[in-house]
């Protein structure tokens, strides 16, 4: 059985992906992954602020002491963000690519062209596989226009392109008014894969302290169906591979994802959950039903629950709609 599939510019042995999240800091939770089979591995987020934090602690700290004693230990500041900052980040690309053979792909998080760019050449410096960016960015003030939203994420997209060999993701957020739209001019500006979707930062309100609560909730099999409507629609209309990212959990999950056009699957939630040995049980369970149901290869079913061959999407949608609603019966 053949369960390799193409994955952001590069062919991995099957579609399970391990999503961004604290997974990646610890060495030996990776070999575990990697010994239980999964096909690539993509880091938490380094992001923007973090790196401009910094960069403009160490322009601060050099005013401090541009006229301090010549026989100073260091002229150098203390990191902003401690373990976690941008210079840990890349020595974890260089660590976790010594560990496992499997892809690496280091994830850049920012919302606008700027001088923290420069870290996607640093992340392939040193030995990340690709990079995934994610523009988390909602414009929640009304004074962008809906073309102005997608510009942005265009020009982060051909800054990060500028600097960089090795492929390139965009991570996407749902909230657009036209994603497939958005999907073709992101590949017209280079993308080498598409993720869908980001999860969702919840907010909350606390009544008595009148505090805004945020949160970042795990994600569940509800959230599976919207991401299934957009990989459907998106397959073949974009040549570009397309990933799911959000409610996928067991083989059944993956499959769906597959025949609705995702060429792999990034799971996070059912990994911290259930530990490494869950992508085994899954792997194996994967092959065993597609042995069942007599594929050969992952390729062979991709995209045949899309709409590709739908000669009206949006009126099939609008009938799911309506009969959804018209069946509809309280208990």
């Amino acid at each position: 059985m053949d369960l390799s599939t193409p994955f952001m510019g590069m062919r991995i042995r099957n579609p399970l992906v391990v999503g961004a999240s604290p997974l990646s800091d610890d060495l030996d939770a990776c070999r575990r992954l990697e010994d239980a089979g999964v096909g690539a591995i993509v880091m938490r987020s380094l992001f923007m602020e973090q790196i401009e934090r910094e960069r403009q602690a160490l322009m601060d700290h050099a005013d401090d002491v541009h006229d301090a004693h010549a026989e100073a230990l260091s002229y150098l500041p203390p990191t902003a963000f401690g373990a976690g900052g941008p210079n840990a980040y890349l020595e974890q690309v260089r660590r976790l690519k010594q560990a496992v053979s499997v892809p690496v792909v280091a994830s850049l998080n920012g919302i606008a062209v700027g001088a923290w760019v420069r870290y996607a050449s640093l992340l392939e410096e040193a030995g990340a596989d690709g990079l995934e960016l994610n523009v988390y960015y909602l414009p929640l003030d009304g004074a962008e226009s809906a073309d102005e939203v997608e510009q942005r994420h265009l020009g982060v997209l051909r800054a990060v392109k500028e600097r960089v060999r090795v492929p390139v993701a965009m991570k996407l957020t749902h909230f657009f008014s036209s994603p497939v739209h958005l999907a073709r001019r992101l590949e017209a500006a280079g993308a080498d894969g598409l993720v869908l979707f980001a999860p969702l930062f919840h907010t909350d309100i606390d009544p008595e302290a009148l505090e805004i609560v945020p949160a970042l909730h795990h994600s569940d099999p509800g959230v599976l169906h919207a991401r299934l409507m957009w990989l459907a629609a998106m397959f073949g209309r974009v040549e570009l591979p397309l990933t799911l990212s959000g409610g996928a959990s067991s083989h059944l999950d993956v499959i769906k994802a597959v025949m609705s056009g995702a060429s792999a699957v990034q799971m996070t939630t059912a990994l911290l959950r259930h530990g490494p040995d869950h992508a085994a049980r899954l792997l194996a369970a994967l092959g065993e039903w597609l042995e069942e149901h007599e594929y050969t290869s992952l390729d062979q079913m991709r995209g045949s629950m899309s709409l590709l061959r739908c000669p009206d999407p949006e009126a099939l949608e609008r009938a799911n709609y309506i009969q959804v609603l018209q069946r509809w019966r309280p208990h």
